[in-house]
């Protein structure tokens, strides 16, 4: 990080500073984390199923904390690449003025989501840890040394693998009761709680939220394209160039939404599932922004968040109208 970031982050005025900290908190951005376990909720009372509401609020705590993890993490990886130099006032590291702080609230957070997914994992099935472990994983290679794939345009896959089939999956188990202790042998009682992950449900119910939520990492780096490319960040956008990346646009939108529709179509989740085109209206001012504006920084800055009310959008109708269906008198089909 460079001194005049620092500087221009400490010392601005305190109305300036203040706007720089409710960018670095990125509060609206952590609804990438909870939809996983929201979507799984939906999911099993759209199929009649009970769901551990316990479970669930403990599952969107965990999440929460190790996404911001993450976002710390990233923060303290860029400053060390320089990459945001001169974009990122309202980086942690550059209002704080130091790496320390930031670094021990990161591994804080991490310890603390991965303690309570243990207890998570420890009341349901052993499974959840794994797939975590996994997200996590994924989550450093992105932008953690020595890999930093995301410099080699490969953040959007991890991001769709991590938010999509790990974590539904993880979420799915969660919210899952265990197999009565007293119906079971304890040595079949644990065999139960390790097995049976549900990837065909968790690919159908992920796969599309996960794409929208990718969306919002590919519309991240538009308004960034020549620092990127000048600190060795091959983003998609910077290897496309923004007019083919803004013309990507519609067609991510377009996949999103046909994945969520084709379950629908086939009689497995009900007409009410629909409603993930809440996300449509913030999909389509996405893509005019993008059209008109795609190389301009200083008008796409905000393309992420429109990305971000498009995912969130979608994802919450999706998870409310899958359970809505029951009032309807129709279930989701289970897909195991």
């Amino acid at each position: 990080m460079s001194d005049q970031q620092a500087v221009a982050s400490r010392y601005a005025s305190k109305s300036t500073r203040r706007d720089l900290w409710k960018a670095a908190i990125k509060w609206p951005m952590y609804s990438v984390a909870v939809m996983p376990a929201l979507l799984a909720a939906g999911w099993r009372l759209g199929a009649g199923e009970s769901v551990r509401f316990d479970q669930l609020l403990g599952f969107l705590v965990a999440a929460v904390l190790l996404l911001l993890w993450e976002n710390l993490s990233n923060d303290l990886f860029d400053a060390d690449t320089g990459v945001d130099s001169f974009t990122k006032l309202h980086s942690v590291v550059a209002l704080l003025g130091q790496r320390r702080p930031v670094r021990r609230a990161a591994h804080l957070a991490l310890a603390l989501g991965l303690v309570l997914m243990v207890l998570l994992a420890w009341r349901s099935s052993s499974a959840v840890l794994l797939l975590v472990l996994v997200s996590c994983g994924l989550g450093y290679l992105y932008q953690g040394p020595p890999f930093r794939w995301g410099y080699q345009g490969l953040g959007e896959p991890l991001c769709w693998l991590a938010f999509g089939p790990f974590a539904t999956a993880a979420a799915l188990l969660v919210l899952a009761p265990l197999p009565a202790a007293e119906s079971l042998p304890a040595t079949e009682l644990l065999a139960a709680a390790g097995s049976g992950i549900p990837w065909a449900t968790a690919l159908s119910l992920g796969s599309g939220p996960a794409l929208a939520t990718t969306l919002v990492l590919f519309c991240s780096h538009f308004h960034q394209v020549s620092e990127d490319a000048a600190h060795g960040k091959r983003s998609p956008v910077v290897r496309l160039g923004t007019k083919r990346a803004a013309a990507l646009v519609p067609w991510i939108l377009s996949l999103a939404l046909a994945l969520e529709c084709a379950p629908v179509f086939q009689g497995d989740w009900p007409v009410t599932a629909l409603l993930g085109g809440l996300g449509l209206p913030a999909g389509a001012a996405l893509i005019r922004l993008l059209r008109e504006h795609h190389d301009q920084p200083a008008m796409v800055r905000g393309s992420k968040f429109l990305a971000l009310r498009f995912q969130a959008l979608n994802g919450l109708g999706l998870s409310l109208g899958l359970a809505l269906g029951p009032a309807l008198g129709m279930d989701v089909i289970s897909l195991g």
